[in-house]
């Protein structure tokens, strides 16, 4: 199957998909979802259970670190080479093309701490760029290149396994919550993921 027919095939995929954020109860001072703490017995934040995994790059847990954005997965989005998905959000934070192309370069964590050498404040505007166009980060066009985003990434053929062999619902606790603080929320980011990984079941 081509790019364009299984971008187009996930986009019809995710308008039926139905998805249900998992609740995250405060109890005592500790994180549970669905009854299991988020943390360990030594106290360090817990990314894999027997019901979820909780994605997080320096989390506990195998799974946790390759569902991450900062995981290494290199694919071609739109002509340019990402070392991982998180160059896309973070990019995208930079009006310069040649500087987002620098970013774009990163890998894992970089990415993530790079966006302090921009001038440019996105919350202010609720405009973020790609290649120099403009896009409004609360408009089905940013919806829709996300999913491009995300088809792109698969194309990778370790991150595709990684999905598909999922047996467990995708959270991502630490993620901020609200689309004004953030290029990617904690319900858009586990919302994708686990669609992509029912997506791909179907193969």
């Amino acid at each position: 199957m081509n790019f364009e027919q299984e971008l187009k095939n996930f986009k019809k995929f995710k308008e039926n998909y139905l998805f249900k954020q998992k609740e995250i109860e405060i109890i005592e001072g500790i994180a549970y979802c669905e009854g299991i703490a988020l943390i360990d017995e030594e106290g360090k934040e817990l990314g894999d259970s027997e019901k979820w995994i909780n994605v997080g790059y320096k989390l506990k847990g195998p799974y946790a670190k390759i569902y991450s954005n900062l995981f290494p997965y290199k694919f071609i989005f739109r002509g340019k080479e990402l070392h991982c998905i998180e160059n896309f959000f973070q990019g995208i934070k930079f009006k310069d093309k040649e500087l987002q192309d620098i970013v774009l370069s990163y890998s894992g964590l970089n990415s993530n701490y790079i966006k302090a050498a921009t001038n440019y404040d996105w919350k202010k505007t609720g405009i973020v760029y790609w290649q120099g166009q403009k896009i409004n980060r609360f408009s089905k066009e940013y919806d829709d290149i996300v999913d491009e985003l995300y088809i792109s990434a698969i194309q990778n053929p370790l991150y595709r396994n990684a999905l598909k062999i999922c047996n467990k619902d995708i959270i991502h606790v630490m993620g901020e919550t609200e689309k004004e603080k953030t290029t990617f929320t904690r319900y858009e980011f586990e919302k994708e993921l686990n669609c992509l990984k029912d997506f791909l079941k179907e193969e």
